[in-house]
């Protein structure tokens, strides 16, 4: 066996270091005494940008969703506080197997679900079974994304390969999870959402697999709407759907530091100047997505505006594979046409004068602070007499691009969508385009839309679930289940791409794998699925007497140690 690397450890140390203090910090401040159980932190209301989709992790995909999710349940790992390496959460400690496949993971013992289930090995190994064995439409691409993204097939499609080989419970604190090959993405993506641990007997008493409707418009049962039911420091109260606003209460039986607040209320204002107003106004305590232009002014105004640091991409999506969508534009098979829409972009006008200070522009579709970054892809400067002269050799001057944006949502790496979208049209018409505007609200519209190729270019972006290569361009540009790539690129086949990222996730050591990710990249920039545009930190605000929230680059806050004066 191999102990997991020390800088892991050590990380662990800090982090749960981390969350004491800052626990005893705001207990201290409110009572002078340190985190008793029953101390009263108020009620937080936090603006939201949407109302989750629903509240099952294993179907859960969008950042709302999860910004709930997180703080009512927990998986093996999470986050370190404020970073983004994984640390231990239900599991204690974990260790490797020589070959790379088993992982025997140490947990935590006398913890209980909300509903009074214990948490054990035999429940871990209930969850993983469960996703393995999803059927019907718990097997779409727009329900179980995360973990056909991670894992890849099922039980019933023994023709898509899956990485799960089992689990076991040999005992009630130890879960052994084996795997069918070696990848980059394990344990790592155990600190995702999506892989929480969900209570066996609330899973079963409430039918959570069996989900209706269509792929495209699935319809939950009860337990994703009514009864979520994990071991995290908050506990489901209520869903107002009508209204937007959520309720979630503190978990006196916490395994851990029993959280501060005694409610927080998460309330949608899809508009971002309507979420500043109501900060200001005092209905709300605070929310997330500042637009860059008022970081400023909120400080100034006594606000503590918190910036992550950045750990997105934004891009513009290019249906360029030809294969999905009705009417899908030949014009963009072609590398010329692509190319010259990469050129006609101003990312650098983008960064300053759409985005927060600490912006950048990007030339591909990995952060610079992930191992695997390329500082020599091909890159596409900012040239609209290029674009021009591409497109008159392509034969393609004047070509109509179908342009989606989303309307009423902000997200981390693209605060203001309207505008993005005027800046970026205005440019792709001076290169030589004609764009046919089109706006469709985010959620499920947009996302439907364009994820299954019904936009020739689109505005859409990600922001990392955990620091590794091929959580960007692996979930962008890895073959799916039908050997193509995600239809949201026009379903291209690339088999070199391909196999590139499938060798460097299935690379076990460190050093060469950052070298075959590089490679990985420095293909996807030749081929050009998309144009990367920029890296983001976004921000969220707080109102002054809100102590204890520290900003993650993940957008993965948890609200334990965050207490209200007054």
């Amino acid at each position: 066996m191999q102990r997991r690397p020390q800088r892991l450890l050590a990380a662990s140390a800090a982090a749960l270091t981390a969350v004491t203090l800052a626990a005893c910090a705001s207990s201290d401040r409110d009572s002078g005494e340190g985190g008793a159980e029953g101390e009263s932190g108020g009620t937080l209301v936090f603006g939201a940008t949407s109302d989750p989709i629903m509240l099952d992790p294993a179907f859960a995909s969008d950042g709302e969703t999860f910004r709930v999710i997180r703080q009512v349940y927990e998986g093996l790992l999470t986050n370190e506080l404020g970073g983004t390496d994984p640390v231990p959460a239900l599991a204690e400690d974990w260790e490797v197997s020589d070959d790379g496949l088993e992982y025997t993971f140490s947990l935590r013992d006398g913890v209980q679900f909300h509903d009074g289930t214990d948490f054990n090995g035999e429940a871990v190994c209930f969850n993983f079974e469960r996703w393995f064995n999803f059927e019907g439409l718990a097997q779409s691409p727009s329900a179980s994304t995360y973990y056909q993204d991670v894992f890849g097939g099922f039980a019933s499609t023994p023709e898509t390969p899956n990485i799960y080989a089992g689990c076991e419970a040999p005992d009630e604190t130890t879960a052994v999870i084996t795997l069918n090959r070696v990848t980059s993405k394990f344990p790592a993506a155990l600190s995702l959402p999506a892989f929480s641990i969900a209570s066996p007997t609330a899973l079963e008493e409430y039918d959570a697999d069996n989900l209706s409707g269509s792929e495209d418009a699935l319809t939950y049962p009860a337990y994703a709407l009514e009864h979520p039911t994990g071991t995290g420091p908050f506990r489901f109260d209520s869903w107002d759907r009508g209204n937007g606003e959520v309720t979630i209460v503190r978990n006196d039986d916490y395994w851990g530091e029993p959280a501060l607040l005694d409610e927080i209320i998460f309330r949608a204002i899809p508009d971002g100047n309507t979420r500043r107003q109501e900060l200001q106004a005092g209905s709300i305590d605070g929310y997330d997505f500042v637009a860059p232009a008022d970081y400023e002014s909120l400080a100034d105004e006594g606000f503590q505006v918190l910036v992550r640091d950045p750990f997105n991409i934004l891009y513009l999506g290019i249906n360029g594979g030809g294969i999905p969508g009705a009417g899908a534009n030949p014009a963009l098979q072609n590398p010329q046409v692509r190319q010259a829409i990469a050129h006609a972009i101003d990312r650098e006008t983008i960064v300053t004068s759409l985005l927060p200070e600490g912006a950048e522009a990007a030339i591909e579709f990995l952060p610079p602070t992930v191992d695997g970054y390329a500082e020599d892809v091909t890159t596409y400067d900012y040239d609209p007499d290029r674009s021009r002269q591409l497109l008159t050799e392509a034969g393609a001057l004047g070509t109509t691009l179908r342009f989606f944006y989303p309307t009423d949502v902000s997200r981390p790496y693209l605060p203001d969508p309207a505008a993005m979208f005027q800046v970026i049209s205005q440019n792709l018409t001076d290169a030589g385009f004609t764009v046919q505007p089109t706006a469709l609200p985010w959620s499920p519209d947009y996302l439907n839309v364009v994820q299954a190729g019904g936009a020739d270019v689109h505005l859409l972006g990600w922001t990392g679930d955990y620091n590794d290569a091929y959580n960007f361009v692996g979930t962008f540009f890895a073959a799916k289940a039908d050997g193509l790539a995600k239809a949201e690129f026009g379903a291209f086949n690339n088999p070199e791409i391909f196999q590139a990222l499938a060798t460097a996730d299935a690379e076990p050591d460190p050093e060469a794998r950052t070298a075959l990710y590089q490679e990985a990249n420095r293909l996807i920039m030749d081929y050009l699925p998309g144009v990367p545009i920029s890296h983001s930190p976004p921000a969220l605000v707080v109102a002054e007497n809100v102590s204890g929230l520290e900003p993650s680059p993940l957008t993965a806050e948890v609200f334990t140690g965050v207490s209200i004066d007054g």
